[in-house]
């Protein structure tokens, strides 16, 4: 009898065990449902996720209305440096051997960093030549352009050293330099100030060049907008450039930015013009290119590619129109070149255009020479898509 009673008395005790057997089906039903409770956790973080986005939403516009700079922080984007760890008093070391660094000052104690790319032709004469040897060769019958660089990087670019390369190629001095407050030029930004720099190192060029060597003005995204700055003052001044070249440009700010794949999130918000728009005009930024056709009195070519991303095809579309019906440019010859999407160009490609040479043949130094196939050297927009054949 004892031996039972232990033995029942030590089956009690197995069955009361924590951890037993007869926890186990148990134990097995809260372990299954740990996954929906995880999923539970997951959702309620998702949700968590959502709601801050949802505030940091809602907030920009309203931190950007209070902050205007921001906003100008964000039209200029000079602070972003690209590529990084280049060192800009070396163009040398982009593949530019024929190519002199310079700073210049256009204000007492504000200096602006410059490159003076010679043609290719003068690629090996250029070795180890210094600023005398560099300015002697504008005395040659070589066009000149002055390049002016968009938004965000510096002189030293990818795209912007292809283009001088390309360009050097067809026998051009290119001209370019970093605004105040990009690159390793001094001072802060501003419509104003990008202006200011532009007039200055043109009128430094045109103390250089031979009376009878063409002096064109090329912006970019935008540099048209200080482009287009910069010629009205001069036609103002009764000394147009030879031409004016826009590639990728807009009409004005205002349109571009409600345009940019970056406004896409609050382009249909109530009250975006007032939230962001005014927020620009409030820094002075306005940058007016269909304003300031209708003061040029020069020969314009406006390149744009219809896959660009940035500033849409159509706003180069309507600037043309724009210039095209303008009293200042009536006799003067407006072209508007599209590039076919298929090409892939987008915003900064143009330079690998093949077509380039022939398109540049048209401007005021070389009407003298007679234009392959149909085109009518006045004619007033090109019709035909570089990369497209001709039916």
């Amino acid at each position: 009898m004892r031996k039972r009673n232990n033995r029942e008395d030590s089956d009690r005790d197995l069955k009361q065990r924590p951890g037993s057997g007869a926890a186990g089906p148990a134990a097995g039903r809260e372990g299954g449902m740990g996954k929906p409770f995880r999923r539970l956790g997951l959702l309620g973080k998702m949700k968590k996720m959502m709601l801050w986005l949802l505030v940091v939403y809602v907030f920009i516009p309203f931190i950007v209305k209070l902050c205007p700079s921001i906003q100008a922080k964000l039209v200029f984007l000079n602070f972003v440096r690209m590529p990084y760890f280049i060192d800009l008093k070396r163009p040398l070391d982009l593949g530019l051997n024929h190519t002199r660094n310079l700073y210049l000052e256009p204000e007492a104690g504000l200096k602006i960093g410059v490159w003076h790319t010679t043609p290719a032709l003068m690629w090996r004469a250029a070795e180890g030549k210094r600023g005398d040897w560099y300015d002697s060769t504008f005395s040659s019958s070589h066009p000149v352009i002055l390049y002016l660089h968009g938004n965000a990087g510096t002189r030293g670019g990818d795209h912007r050293v292809q283009l001088y390369k390309v360009l050097s190629s067809f026998g051009y001095h290119v001209v370019t330099f970093d605004y105040r407050g990009w690159g390793d030029s001094d001072g802060s930004p501003s419509e104003g100030g990008m202006t200011s720099d532009s007039l200055f190192v043109y009128d430094w060029l045109k103390r250089r060049v031979d009376d009878k060597t063409p002096l064109y003005i090329w912006g970019h995204s935008l540099g048209t907008g200080v482009a287009t700055n910069l010629v009205r003052e001069l036609c103002d001044k009764g000394s147009p450039p030879d031409a004016l070249i826009l590639e990728s440009p807009f009409t004005n700010i205002r349109e571009e930015a409600r345009s940019h794949p970056f406004s896409m999130v609050y382009r249909y918000l109530p009250g975006f013009d007032w939230f962001f728009l005014d927020a620009i005009t409030a820094n002075n930024i306005r940058f007016a290119s269909d304003e300031n056709v209708n003061h040029i009195s020069c020969p314009v070519l406006i390149l744009h590619a219809e896959d660009d991303p940035v500033v849409p095809f159509q706003l180069g579309k309507k600037l043309y129109s724009e210039a095209s019906q303008s009293q200042s440019l009536s006799g003067h010859k407006v072209q508007f070149v599209p590039f076919s999407s298929a090409l892939a160009y987008k915003h900064k490609f143009i330079y690998r255009s093949p077509e380039l040479p022939n398109i540049l043949r048209y401007l005021p130094a070389h009407q003298h020479q007679t234009p392959p196939g149909p085109m009518d050297p006045m004619r007033r927009e090109v019709t035909t898509t570089p990369g497209r054949k001709q039916s």
